[in-house]
């Protein structure tokens, strides 16, 4: 090592008068009154200087009497300049910037040793064990050293190169005569013995970043890693106890068959560790039961379990005193939302075609996970996997609990309600016939004193949605209905930030299950969101957008009577007034909108015309913002474009052929071709929806520029764009094939350049995206029926893969579009179709019934043609192919 220093001396030496410009400036840089963005450009300034990173590294490991603090700074500010300068630096400050690190990794203050570490990984990332062997052989002195700080620092750079990029140490070097990690993982597994903790658990923290890549030299030791991790699981540092529980979590989530021969001893670890006094081992150890779960190892192996786990699970669920929901809790509705109180919020593009989102329950305000949530979500699997199997061990836990009245032990009568919402989906069949009194238990609960009381019952109610929906037609079940929903309304104007929330969420759930049930109650719906409306804070605003455009997709056109739009149109009106182009409080406005559009249809005439301008004004201004914000006044956020973009899709579909008028006079064609070619995935989403919404309502309008719209949602189709982004390949696809029924032979210059890329769609193995399969058999069967000469000569190509695929769409209109295309390409070539008869029989065969009388006729016409060509023997032999179901299913074309 003083040879390494010697060394660095003799490469490069600092200037007095430098280094007491560059510690002056980090002492201001690290003061916390100081004027950071001068700072900031003076630095910029140092930056252009060849060796200012030497002065750097020459501070951090040289700065003896300079403070701590300083050194610090200047390693931090190394580490970030080497990411983007080092490959550019002379070779002979690569030289000295390497050279005097390695005598630093033992440094005597742990903050220098840490700071060391972290520089050494990230310099370690550009080079490479290759082009640093020189660090190897510095880390293996340290770690053979026996003195405590050399030790830790070597540990702690390892560490730190184990967690960003362990694959890297697991490579052959020239020059090495072993792999880096073969021969650091004995000495790993050695520290798991060693007397002081952080050794301990920087070994095991290094090891268990390997168990996903699996390298030979953990895989040849697994036994010795697997007795050191039963060793370790009682360790005295909380630290070591959290990583033995993240090992064995991680073991059973890639690697559960070399857990297999010891599942019985580790589930008893895990379920000791589950009620560790440390919070951070127990949550550790609380994973394991999903991770156990979902990696479908055999539930019997977990079912002895249970009478011990069930309880451990109840317990964890009462909050901790330290939550910080609890002080969350008291906050009341005068409180006005802080910037950062506000939760990051997504809009999601519109799609055409199969639902295939999820929504995920986002049970609470504050999205920490922390031991209770992780609790919660072990008893939701766990009554997935075990079903109503648990209820003899829960329910008596659950009544002891809610019997329990005074005040000091609302924590556990929470839990009690929480665990009831846990089991809703995977206890159902056992909970179903006692719905009743669970659901009479829960509503006075929707007025306790204690906030999270109120909240979480709102969640619980939620979570039994579908089921108190369905039981409207029993005797009670509408008086039951309506008190559940009377009760969220009422949680709904509550004085508490939290309870609101929960209950707005709540109501959107159970508008979604009750959909046209809820039209003899909207008259006092309304009016209890409106009164919302007036007095939410901006977080629950949002939310309560949510829960009225929630509503609108629910009743649909039962909204559209004047007694209702007086409630509810004039204040979203003077709110959209009020907010700026630039507020980002205008995004969930603009989503509810659209579902008012939408559901309103042509009722939202009357609004129409003030609500298209500011969405063009919206696009306007945010496309200026991207090349010039100061000129715009605003900074550019795609959101902006693609909630606008989606606002003129609802509008569209909402007051239909009601929208020409406004796309005539507005400048809605050229943005809209501009927002198809964005670079943003998202917008190019939006724009080529409304492309296809457009053409449904006005295509005359889109007439100047329609080569280069078919252009442009053609290109998105190529393989490279669908594997990029799935969803705008769903939505061009689409676009296309409306666009083609409405233009008809003018679609001719793309015809062939689709549909090479829809064939590629239709066959591809992975069965890529569902809506997207769907809509290319759609718009190959529009692109057939409107230029059928084009495409015939090409159709042995793309036929049994094209009726496979129309064999899974849904009976509408859609697929009617496409059968016109099926019987277009037939009748164009029928010997070139008579080789895939079969599954033309099977995709005829998978309507439950054609509406079109046309259709109808077109399809029998086919198949008795083919049935006279094929004469009786040639028809017997091709039937006996099929299903009997799908014979039978025929016999309704007259066969």
């Amino acid at each position: 090592m003083a040879m390494a220093a010697a060394a660095a001396a003799s490469l490069w030496q600092p200037q007095e008068e430098g280094l007491r410009e560059i510690c002056s400036l980090l002492e201001a840089h690290i003061s916390p009154n100081s004027d950071q963005a001068r700072i900031w450009h003076q630095l910029q300034h140092y930056s252009q200087f060849p060796d200012f990173n030497n002065y750097l590294v020459f501070l951090l490991a040289r700065g003896e009497g300079k403070s701590f603090e300083v050194r610090q700074a200047a390693g931090l500010l190394l580490k970030n300049n080497l990411r983007t300068t080092f490959s550019s630096m002379p070779p002979t400050s690569k030289q000295y910037i390497k050279s005097e690190l390695l005598p630093c990794i033992g440094a005597t203050n742990k903050a220098i040793r840490s700071t060391v570490g972290t520089v050494i990984s990230v310099l370690f990332q550009i080079v490479r064990v290759a082009g640093w062997i020189e660090l190897f052989q510095a880390l293996h002195q340290c770690l053979d050293s026996n003195d405590l700080d050399h030790m830790e620092g070597a540990m702690d750079a390892i560490y730190k190169i184990c967690e960003d990029v362990p694959e890297e140490l697991d490579v052959d070097v020239p020059g090495l005569s072993e792999r880096p990690i073969n021969v650091f993982m004995p000495r790993l597994l050695q520290f798991f013995q060693s007397t002081h903790a952080i050794l301990r658990k920087l070994a095991l923290g290094c090891i268990n970043q390997y168990i996903v890549v699996m390298p030979a030299a953990l895989y040849m030791s697994m036994d010795q890693y697997l007795q050191g991790l039963f060793n370790l699981a009682k360790d005295p540092s909380a630290d070591v106890r959290k990583l033995v529980c993240s090992a064995w979590v991680q073991l059973i989530e890639v690697r559960p068959s070399i857990l297999e021969p010891h599942l019985k001893n580790v589930t008893e670890l895990m379920l000791q560790a589950n009620k560790d006094s440390d919070d951070e081992v127990a949550l550790e150890a609380c994973e394991f039961w999903s991770a156990y779960c979902d990696v479908n190892m055999p539930p019997e192996g977990l079912r002895e379990f249970l009478p011990r786990l069930i309880p451990t699970l109840m317990s964890n669920m009462v909050y901790a005193d330290d939550d910080e929901s609890l002080a969350d809790a008291e906050e009341d509705e005068s409180f006005p939302d802080r910037d950062q109180d506000l939760k990051p919020r997504f809009h999601a593009s519109r799609l055409h075609g199969s639902e295939t989102g999820e929504d995920d329950d986002d049970d609470d305000a504050v999205n920490v996970w922390n031991l209770r949530k992780c609790s919660a979500a072990g008893l939701d699997v766990l009554s997935n996997v075990f079903g109503d199997d648990i209820l003899p061990t829960l329910m008596p836990l659950i009544q002891q609990n809610l019997a329990r009245t005074d005040d000091d032990v609302w924590k556990e009568r929470e839990a009690a309600v929480l665990s009831i919402g846990a089991i809703a989906e995977g206890c159902i069949t056992g909970l179903y016939p006692h719905l009743p009194q669970i659901v009479a238990f829960l509503i006075p609960l929707l007025d306790d004193k204690f906030p999270l009381i109120r909240s979480i019952t709102c969640w619980t109610l939620s979570r039994y949605s579908k089921f108190i929906v369905q039981s409207l037609e029993h005797p009670n079940g509408r008086e039951q209905f309506d008190k559940i929903l009377l009760g969220l309304l009422r949680r709904i104007l509550d004085t508490n930030k939290r309870v609101q929330e929960a209950a707005c969420s709540a109501f959107a759930t159970l508008e979604e299950e009750a959909a046209e049930e809820l039209v003899p109650q909207l008259g006092i719906i309304l009016q209890h969101l409106m009164c919302a409306y007036g007095k939410y804070q901006r977080q629950n605003l949002r939310i309560l957008y949510d829960a009225l455009g929630t509503l609108a997709d629910a009743v649909g056109a039962e909204l559209n009577q004047a007694k209702y739009l007086d409630i509810f149109m004039p204040p979203l009106i003077t709110k959209w007034q009020q907010l700026a182009n630039s507020d980002k409080d205008l995004f969930p406005l603009l989503e509810c909108f659209t579902s008012i559009a939408q559901a309103l249809g042509p009722g939202f005439s009357q609004f129409a015309e003030p609500v298209f301008q500011r969405c063009i004004n919206l696009i306007q201004s945010q496309q200026l913002a991207k090349v010039d914000p100061a000129a715009a006044g605003a900074l550019y956020d795609k959101e902006f474009i693609v909630c606008a973009l989606d606002l003129l899709s609802g509008l569209a579909e909402g007051i239909g052929a009601g929208i020409e008028s406004l796309v005539a006079q507005s400048s809605l064609r050229d943005l809209l071709l501009q927002c198809c070619m964005d670079e943003v995935a998202d917008v190019r989403q939006s724009a080529l929806a409304l492309l296809g919404d457009l053409s449904r309502v006005c295509p005359i309008h889109l007439h100047p520029r329609l080569q280069e719209f078919l252009n442009v949602a053609a290109k998105q189709l190529n393989p490279q764009c669908v594997k990029e982004a799935v969803s705008v390949a769903n939505n061009a696809c689409w676009a296309i094939g409306e666009l083609a029924i409405k233009i008809g032979k003018e679609i001719s210059p793309v015809v062939i350049t689709v549909v090479s890329c829809l064939v590629p769609i239709l066959k591809s193995p992975e069965g890529l995206n569902k809506s997207l399969l769907e809509n290319s058999a759609i718009t190959l069967g529009r692109l057939c029926w409107v230029c059928p000469a084009i495409v015939a000569p090409h159709m042995d190509h793309f036929m049994q893969a094209w009726c496979n695929a129309l064999c899974m769409i849904r009976d509408d209109f859609e697929k009617e579009d496409a059968f016109h295309g099926l019987c277009a390409m037939v009748a164009a070539n029928p010997t070139g179709a008579v080789g895939s008869l079969a599954y033309i029989c099977q995709a005829c065969a998978s309507w439950n019934e054609i509406k079109s009388e046309g259709l109808h006729n077109e399809v029998c016409q086919i198949l008795n043609g083919y049935k006279q060509m094929l004469g009786s023997g040639g028809w017997e032999q091709c039937m006996a192919t099929l299903e009997p179901a799908v014979v039978q299913r025929l016999g309704r074309y007259g066969l």
